[in-house]
């Protein structure tokens, strides 16, 4: 039987897998606007975002301002004119969370983002597990938070490989 040659800490780890959620978005804003977005969270989810834009055109810098707000409508975050950032951060109460990245300060020069969404579901039982387990999951999504940031990295050595070619040539 197949089930019986499966590892119970394999059965563990691909359950946190399934409790963790991530997506990866390439966008381009144009001079003078900005591209807001909006995630669901509980109270106690987590959610993390990283950024970074890699180009612009008409010889604009490589900077764009980033803030996120929570359900009330209230700044609980903002970077300001950072070419790469991150946040992290726990849902202090249910409702919609907005995150924008703002070009409104640039009047020419339409940038290119790619960004990466991560976020852990937080589950009521939370208290009531074993400490082997909550230890598991920590590692799941560990784990996950480095395969995050080496796609990450992977894309931003492209962007400046990218750069680098275009100026050789």
């Amino acid at each position: 039987m197949i089930l019986r040659s499966v590892h119970p800490l394999a059965v563990i780890l691909a359950l946190c897998w399934i409790c963790n959620e991530i997506t990866a978005h390439r966008i381009e804003i144009d001079p003078g606007e900005k591209a807001c977005f909006y995630e669901q969270l509980q109270h106690k989810d987590r959610m993390s975002v990283t950024y970074e834009v890699g180009g612009a055109t008409a010889g604009g810098h490589l900077d764009i301002d980033f803030y996120a707000s929570d359900p009330t409508g209230k700044t609980f975050y903002s970077q300001y004119k950072q070419p790469t950032g991150s946040l992290s951060m726990e849902a202090a109460s249910s409702g919609k969370y907005e995150y924008c990245f703002d070009n409104t300060m640039s009047t020419f020069s339409t940038k290119t983002l790619s960004f990466s969404v991560h976020g852990t579901l937080f589950s009521e039982d939370e208290e009531q597990i074993a400490p082997v387990e909550r230890e598991i999951r920590n590692l799941g999504n560990s784990l996950q938070l480095v395969k995050d940031e080496q796609a990450y990295l992977v894309q931003r050595e492209k962007i400046h490989r990218n750069t680098a070619e275009s100026t050789v040539s």
